[in-house]
């Protein structure tokens, strides 16, 4: 599990990496905005899809692992703590992804939050 950073526009994401080249990243994961969102929507019950997507190499400021610190919990023991599940067993690809192409670059799937983000 991991936190990367994104220039340009800034953002992070949290997940699992599926692929780590020259061109870029590949993750299966969450805006790290989008956490509480889907912690409530696996701790109720709810049907998501995690993204899959795709960040060029000009794009990636930092990947950090996603590692406790001190006495904080990781966002993976968080997770875990909170709904009981394994978060990369909930990050694996549970059903075949819908793709979208995103901005700057990202390809992402079908991910719904609380707010009806996609």
């Amino acid at each position: 599990m991991v936190v990367v950073t994104l220039a340009n526009p800034r953002d992070k994401f949290w997940g699992m990496i599926l692929a780590l080249r020259p061109e870029g990243l590949s993750l299966s994961g969450i805006e790290l905005a989008s956490f509480e969102d889907l912690v409530l929507m696996v701790r109720d019950g709810e049907a998501f899809t995690p993204a899959v997507v795709f960040f060029p190499m000009h794009r990636i400021e930092r990947i950090e692992l996603d590692l406790p610190d001190g006495n904080l919990p990781s966002l993976g023991q968080r997770f875990s703590a909170k709904t009981g599940i394994d978060p990369m067993q909930a990050l694996s690809a549970q059903t075949a992804p819908r793709t979208t192409v995103g901005g700057a670059g990202a390809v992402k799937s079908g991910v719904r939050s609380a707010k009806g983000r996609a």
